[in-house]
This record gives C-alpha cells, structure tokens and sequence, in this order.
C-alpha cells in the first residue's frame, strides 16, 4: 500500500477512536471505559487501539490535550479576544467567546472534571500551572500602557482577566455541561452583565469606601 494512502487510512483510525473515547469518557467516566468498549464503539479492534495510541491513558491524555490546543488555538474567537488585550473593555467580547468555546467542547470540558476525579488532575495540571504565565505574556504590555494612560485603577489587571476568565468559564459549564439553567437567579444575559458590572466597578460605592458597619467600628 502507497504510504500517503496508508498515513491516511491511519489518521482516519484514530480519529475515529478519539471520537468514540471522547464520548465514552466524558458520560461514563475513565474507570467505567475499557479499550473493549472504545473498539467496539470506533469499529477498530483493540489490537488497532494497541497499535494507535500504547494505552487507554493515552488516549485520555490526547483528548486532553486536543482541548488545550482548541483552546489556545490563536484562530478561534476567544484567542482574538485576548490577543486584543483590551481588558476591561472587552468583557462583553470575552463572555460571547467563552460562551460559544463551552457550547462547542462540552466534552472536552467533562474530561476535566473526571482528570480531578479519577487522576486528582495528573493529567491538567501543566496546562494551569502555566496559566499566568501566558497572561502575562499577553496583557503585560498592553496594561502597562493602559496604566500610564491613567485609564487602569490601583488593583493588579492581570488578576482581574484571569479572574473573569475562569467566572466566565464555570458560569458557562455549568449552565452547559450540568444543565442548570438560572443558578444565579437569573438569565444568563443578566448574571453575566453583573458580573461585568462587578468588575467594571466594583461593589463598593464610586469614589471611595464603604462606610465601616457600627458593630465593627467600635
């Protein structure tokens, strides 16, 4: 057989098996899933499996780390936001971005809770770890500017993207991946304007603190 036919054939299995263990993961777990039912949900046999990838594990691990690229894929619209840079301007932006990347891996997304579950996050704690520092690397100069212009107040910007990311994250998991609508009280149009709101502002009155309650002032 030619070897770009044969490279074909090949990229055809394992996409193939990554679909069907992606599924299988994400509704029933790591533990609950042997390569047995992954072969027979892919149509590949667990010889093929074997051969593809070394271990159930790793496919785990691939799936995983398709998520982190579909994630840090510099061509998809929650990597545009961030390369804009335009924190706090751009929380709108951001919301609509992180919203549309939760609806489209939602099983992606279960993969993580299960890691935490079953591996206590062996296989995600890189990708966290690392977190700050690739905020860093995007915002550092634009908030620096921003600072200089007088346009950013006295609290750390850095802390406040990554903080929004990660609310703007769970908020939409778990309307998406756990199915509970309204678990702020409200629509999601409405918590995730004040939530921006929140941000933007601040809980404290404008111009100053919060007067100190009576039964802590004396």
């Amino acid at each position: 057989m030619p070897r770009g036919v044969q490279a074909a054939k090949s990229e055809v299995a394992t996409a193939k098996a990554l679909e069907a263990a992606l599924g299988l993961f994400s509704k029933q777990g790591y533990g609950a899933t042997s390569m047995r039912t992954i072969s027979e949900a892919s149509g590949l046999s667990v010889g093929n499996l074997y051969h593809h990838f070394g271990s159930k594990e790793a496919i785990f691990q691939r799936l995983i780390d398709e998520y982190w690229e579909h994630l840090l894929d510099p061509n998809n619209d929650l990597q545009r936001v961030f390369e804009a840079a335009e924190f706090p301007d751009d929380l709108e932006d951001l919301a609509t971005a992180i919203e549309k990347s939760v609806e489209d891996h939602r099983s992606y997304i279960m993969l993580i809770f299960i890691d935490v579950i079953e591996f206590s996050g062996t296989h995600i704690r890189a990708f966290y770890e690392s977190m700050a520092e690739r905020f860093q690397k995007t915002y550092s100069e634009s908030f620096a500017q921003r600072k200089r212009d007088g346009l950013l107040g006295e609290v750390d910007p850095l802390v406040g993207v990554m903080v929004a990311t990660r609310w703007l994250f769970y908020f939409f998991t778990v309307e998406k991946c756990f199915g509970v609508p309204m678990h702020f009280g409200m629509d999601t149009s409405q918590a995730v304007d004040e939530f921006i709101r929140i941000v933007r502002h601040g809980v404290l009155p404008r111009g100053g603190s919060a007067p100190i309650p009576e039964s802590q002032s004396d």
